[in-house]
């Protein structure tokens, strides 16, 4: 074990303390979606492309659902950030701050950008064109999403 000096006193080993979650962190059952058509429309998309992001269609659908967010919108950012994780470093399948962003996991990069993309003061209460125009100001972007979005499924 090591001992640090702290403010005059010898702390050994760590402590543990209790953190209390906030409501977006808190479990949940996994809803279960092996019944839901969008299911395999989002892995017969990502599969047909070749893309890695075909293993993290439940995990689309659950950051949708839960953030209120067209199902489409997230698996068609990664489609066009990083081809469904082809291009993906760290994790980051979205492109997440210009591609500086690291996560754990993709599914835990895909239930974060959908987290901040339904609450953050950035993107929350816009519309879609806005939206992609927050996430990405060039002005071919909101066209190539939608274009993805199109192809997974035609709109609602």
């Amino acid at each position: 074990m090591k001992k640090l000096i702290t403010s005059g006193m010898f702390v050994v080993g760590m402590v543990a303390v209790p953190v209390a979650l906030s409501p977006h962190q808190a479990p949940a059952p996994a809803p279960d979606y092996r019944n839901d058509p969008r299911l395999e429309t989002l892995r017969t998309f990502f599969r047909n492309a070749d893309c890695p992001a075909q293993h993290y269609a439940a995990a689309f659908l659950e950051a949708a659902d839960y953030n209120e967010l067209d199902w489409r919108l997230l698996p068609s950012l990664s489609f066009v950030e990083s081809t469904g994780g082809k291009a993906a470093r760290h994790n980051n399948i979205f492109g997440w701050d210009s591609g500086r962003a690291h996560f754990p996991s993709p599914i835990a990069g895909i239930h974060a950008v959908g987290y901040r993309l339904s609450h953050s003061d950035l993107y929350k209460d816009k519309g879609l064109d806005r939206l992609l125009a927050t996430y990405n100001p060039n002005v071919d972007y909101g066209r190539k999403v939608k274009s993805v979005m199109r192809r997974i499924a035609p709109s609602e």
